[in-house]
């Protein structure tokens, strides 16, 4: 329903006084912990993801190249990695990784990357291109940016502990929980115990919703109908109007079973 002042009394007035509207709790106090829990570490994600947006400010000017070049031409598939991290950080300046000899690059990625590049001279030369092609900045900013840089990487490796120390928390006391339930969830592959945790914290259990659509829709996960006379847009906008928490692990589950299971990544 929409919400409005009207339909607010309208509810309550149905609730309280004519006994049609329904309601009664149905989660308890582990679920309650439980979300505590679910909700917290999404919010840490929220940080994470604002941190590395708001170092892309910082990254671009000392690295243009590796801020904007497209996959097939970027040395690193993760910006934020630990070979990254060591070559926005460690070296001062663009002209540091210019001029250096491909043999120096190329252990250098060795060591950082602790031999998971399958390729080290190819990373270490597209490394070296970006660098060639980037802006040049006045020298005077490299250090400022160096630090903040720095700074911000700090925070997300620990803003990352803090979420490993969560998980290991919500693993915890997702024990002796809706155990049915919790194991159907566990069953689908690319569904781990915190992603599992995260939807039964929200719904409590499936037999609290009548249908597939009654979930979704309390999650947020429908569509707008935009119809008039014989014309229906193919293009909605999703309605958002739900439980974020739910959605967030819903989509996240569905995007880890996608990456999990061939089928499901093809299709």
């Amino acid at each position: 329903m929409d919400k409005t002042d009207p339909l607010d009394a309208y509810i309550i007035a149905d609730f309280a006084r004519c006994g049609r509207i329904s309601s009664s709790p149905w989660r308890g106090s582990q679920f309650l912990a439980l979300q505590r829990l679910t909700r917290h570490r999404l919010h840490l994600v929220e940080y994470i993801t604002c941190e590395k947006t708001y170092m892309v400010s910082n990254i671009y000017p000392k690295f243009s190249e590796l801020a904007v070049l497209d996959k097939e031409s970027k040395p690193f598939s993760n910006n934020y990695g630990d070979t990254s991290v060591a070559v926005l950080t460690e070296f001062l300046s663009l002209d540091d990784i210019t001029y250096s000899s491909i043999e120096d690059l190329v252990d250098f990625v060795k060591e950082k990357s602790k031999n998971r590049f399958s390729n080290p001279l190819e990373t270490a030369q597209l490394l070296q291109k970006a660098a060639r092609d980037s802006y040049r900045l006045d020298k005077v900013l490299y250090k400022p940016l160096n630090i903040a840089i720095a700074s911000s990487f700090n925070l997300i490796k620990t803003f990352q502990n803090e979420i490993k120390t969560i998980d290991k928390a919500i693993e915890r006391n997702i024990k002796g929980i809706n155990t049915t339930e919790y194991q159907s969830l566990r069953s689908i592959p690319g569904i781990g115990p915190v992603l599992a945790s995260g939807i039964l914290a929200e719904i409590g259990s499936i037999n609290a919703f009548p249908s597939h659509n009654a979930l979704a829709k309390y999650a947020g996960l429908t569509w707008r109908v935009n119809q008039s006379g014989n014309y229906a847009s193919d293009e909605t906008s999703m309605t958002k109007t739900g439980n974020k928490y739910l959605r967030y692990y819903l989509i996240e589950a569905a995007n880890s079973v996608k990456n999990t299971v061939p089928e499901y990544n093809k299709y």
